[in-house]
């Protein structure tokens, strides 16, 4: 019902049916306006559009609101009363469900969505971790060396592994690519331990996310990938990071294929405002860039939020086809916002847009697609069609079987894996270097006993060279003198050489050992 041959049908004015033109799909898109308006429901109306034409879609499901999308919807008297205003037949109604999806970056209530450190990059990396730019270009060095020596940086431990060998060996990074501050490194591993207590280290690792799984099809109607966003929400600089990388790699892997007759894959950014919020020029000017480009790969994106404003000017004149809800003007800013969103709009004679916006009503919109040429079509007041899908959540036995009926993508996804990374090679490195030292301190312990070997040899051949030397010299000495007395008559007569030789041996004995001491201490001190 929701497609025509001219596009997507996706409002009623005035007029009668406003659609999104195919070929024009892939322009991008803003669906706006204040908490409670319908935002959530034309979200929903135009990924079933999409989906019935065949064209695959990924959203975020911040409240759970989105996984009714899975299940047929059934006649309420709000819709009823809708139906001659569309000029839609009761009769003509047929309600279903599209094919669905579920993926959680948790692994909780979907299928795991992982990336590797290494694919995520240093600028994403540290915008996840609240990194300034000191630390972040610590990280790019980090990344640049690890690129150099061919070695995969898959999850948070190959991280912090990275992170410790980088500080052991800074220095000798310094020259080539400037002075890495252990300051740096600390605040980096404080970061990370944060991210991993709050339980993020489930998205890095392997096996990574394959693109290309979000661009299939299903008995000719695109699958609707549906991420389960309420944990994600609570770090709301993982959720934008995620996003943005997401497109990244869509960017990166996607050929080229200019304007197609509809688009490959249409990509809806929920909390948009998220995406920008606390971000550098830099990777602003990256995002501008990917977004400008992406749409000749054949991917449209959809940016949801409250206000117009929310998104830099330059992504927002990209934004060609818009849906306005309305806004609230309860302060002098919201009223600024309300001009400011009133003039991105193509004018209508018909009515003032500002005034417009503050009255629309629940699934009420101020409408505006691309033409045939791409130029902005005149705003229209509008109701939003309703989805034939479910609106609001469906149950916890619903979920898991939808998980169920996608058990082979699951199962491929489904256990966390680990290969031979930066923690490994830096584990074995480390091991190798404290095998090696400690080969080092037993050749110098055993170098060191065989010195004090030869050193304590040393001493005895003195000692023994000085017991010889001073017993030797001291008896000749001893010896002469007694002989000399006894032929000289100074010890008495009667005493003949034989006892002159005894007495003297006698007191060698005594005053050799005196003689010997002093000679060996003198002599282990040369």
């Amino acid at each position: 019902m929701y497609t025509q041959e001219n596009g997507f049908y996706i409002a009623h004015g005035p007029n009668g049916p406003i659609s999104i033109l195919g070929n024009m799909a892939n322009r991008h898109g803003l669906i706006a306006g204040a908490t409670g308006t319908g935002k959530t429901v034309t979200l929903q109306v135009i990924a079933e559009s999409f989906c019935k034409a065949g064209v695959p879609c990924f959203m975020a499901d911040m409240k759970g609101d989105l996984s009714g999308v899975s299940q047929p919807g059934k006649l309420s008297s709000f819709i009823e009363k809708r139906l001659p205003e569309f000029g839609i037949e009761q009769e003509s109604l047929t309600f279903e469900g599209c094919p669905v999806r579920f993926y959680d970056v948790y692994g909780e209530q979907g299928i795991p969505m992982r990336a590797t450190i290494g694919e995520m990059g240093p600028d994403l990396m540290g915008r996840i971790l609240g990194l300034n730019d000191t630390q972040t270009g610590v990280l790019n060095i980090l990344f640049r060396i690890l690129d150099e020596k061919g070695i995969l940086l898959d999850d948070v431990k190959d991280l912090r592994s990275a992170l410790d060998w980088l500080s052991k060996h800074a220095k000798d990074y310094s020259t080539q690519y400037g002075n890495v501050a252990p300051a740096s490194i600390g605040a980096i591993q404080r970061a990370l331990l944060h991210l991993e207590n709050q339980g993020a280290d489930k998205f890095f690792g392997i096996p990574s996310f394959n693109i290309q799984d979000l661009m299939d099809t299903r008995d000719g109607r695109g699958v609707l990938s549906v991420l389960a966003a309420d944990k994600l929400m609570l770090q709301p600089k993982l959720y934008s990071t995620f996003l943005l990388w997401l497109i990244s790699e869509l960017y990166s892997t996607l050929p080229e294929v200019g304007d197609l007759e509809k688009p490959k894959l249409v990509f809806f950014f929920d909390e948009a405002h998220m995406l920008f919020e606390d971000t550098s020029k830099a990777l602003t000017d990256k995002i501008e860039q990917v977004i400008r480009l992406i749409r000749s790969k054949g991917v449209g994106i959809f940016f949801i939020s409250q206000l117009p404003t929310d998104i830099p000017d330059v992504i927002l004149g990209q934004l060609g086809n818009r849906v306005q809800h309305a806004l609230r003007a309860y302060t002098p800013r919201d009223q600024k916002a309300v001009k400011v969103a009133a003039e991105t709009f193509r004018a209508n004679p018909d009515f003032k847009t500002d005034e417009a916006i503050l009255e629309l009503e629940t699934g009420e919109a101020l409408v505006s697609f691309l033409d045939e040429k791409g130029a902005p079509s005149v705003v229209e007041r509008a109701k939003v069609l309703f989805p034939l899908s479910q609106i609001g959540a469906i149950t916890e036995g619903q979920r898991l079987d939808i998980m169920n009926a996608n058990r082979d993508i699951n199962n491929r996804y489904k256990e966390a894996q680990d290969r031979e990374s930066v923690f490994e090679v830096f584990a074995r490195e480390s091991e190798a270097e404290a095998k090696a030292a400690e080969e080092a301190a037993a050749a110098k312990e055993a170098e060191k006993e065989e010195k004090a070997k030869k050193k304590e040899k040393t001493i005895w051949d003195k000692v023994w060279k000085a017991v010889v030397t001073a017993v030797t010299g001291t008896l000749a000495t001893i010896l002469g003198k007694t002989v000399s007395d006894t032929i000289t008559g100074k010890k008495g007569k009667g005493t003949s050489v034989k006892d002159a030789a005894g007495r003297a041996a006698k007191n060698a004995t005594s005053a050799a050992g005196r003689q010997i001491m002093r000679d060996i201490l003198g002599n282990l001190t040369k």
